[in-house]
């Protein structure tokens, strides 16, 4: 397969994007004027998708959808269909890394004052980096049009929406007609994790598909969530396509 293309796969009727190189294709795409709608898919949005239509039709028209959870990839092994893990905090880092100059990016989410300790720290990182600018997540009903002028003004090249499954989804869905030629991803709490605020899973835990178990014991009160797991193994593999 070329290091650039991508086969869809499918999980419970959702589709799952295999590349050797996700963020190639992605940049690609940008550098010739195409937008694109990047959704990182685990066990726990898939079992979403189940219950709530709409969230799987957003899933299903998404440009890119990569495999960020250990169920995902676990599911398709043991189907014989070697796919390699893509942690969505992974490839947004890859992203901003790889930026040229003028692809400036703009973080929207998260707590007040997340997004933009987050944007400092890579502000640091990378110099050069071009900020288009940072909005926190907590905005009412009425600051909400200011935001879009904003978006439709600055139009940013990579715009990063940490607002948590499935609302980051269902916003990028209703607004990336905005800046329709840039990348958009959700990408959960990356700004947390980026800002120091809350720590990832150290190394041997994402390598041996257990940052699940981590971010368990970090909080506990995720026990129920995490009951998505077994439930999404036992619907993955008696799924009939309709």
């Amino acid at each position: 397969m070329s290091p650039d293309r991508l086969e869809q796969l499918s999980v419970m009727g959702l589709p799952v994007h295999r590349s050797q190189n996700y963020v190639g294709w992605l940049l690609s795409n940008l550098r010739q004027g195409m937008g694109a709608h990047i959704v990182t898919l685990n066990a726990e949005m898939s079992m979403q998708a189940d219950r709530n239509p709409d969230l799987r039709k957003i899933i299903q028209s998404a440009d890119l959808v990569i495999p960020d959870g250990s169920g995902i990839v676990l599911y398709f092994r043991l189907q014989g269909k070697r796919i390699q893990r893509c942690p969505g905090i992974e490839l947004a880092a890859e992203l901003l890394q790889q930026a040229q100059a003028g692809e400036s990016v703009f973080f929207y989410g998260g707590a007040p004052g997340v997004a933009d300790s987050a944007m400092q720290v890579w502000q640091q990182r990378l110099p050069n980096l071009a900020i288009a600018g940072v909005q926190h997540g907590y905005l009412t009903a009425q600051q909400q049009p200011a935001l879009r002028q904003r978006l439709k003004t600055l139009q940013p090249k990579l715009i990063f929406v940490g607002l948590g499954v499935p609302r980051q989804e269902f916003w990028i869905a209703q607004h990336r007609h905005l800046c329709s030629r840039a990348i958009w991803v959700g990408v959960g709490g990356s700004f947390d994790i980026w800002s120091g605020t809350k720590a990832r899973a150290p190394a041997w835990f994402c390598n041996n598909h257990l940052e699940w178990l981590y971010r368990l014991y970090q909080e506990p009160w995720r026990w129920r969530r995490m009951l998505s797991l077994p439930h999404f193994a036992w619907r993955a593999f008696t799924y009939n396509r309709p």
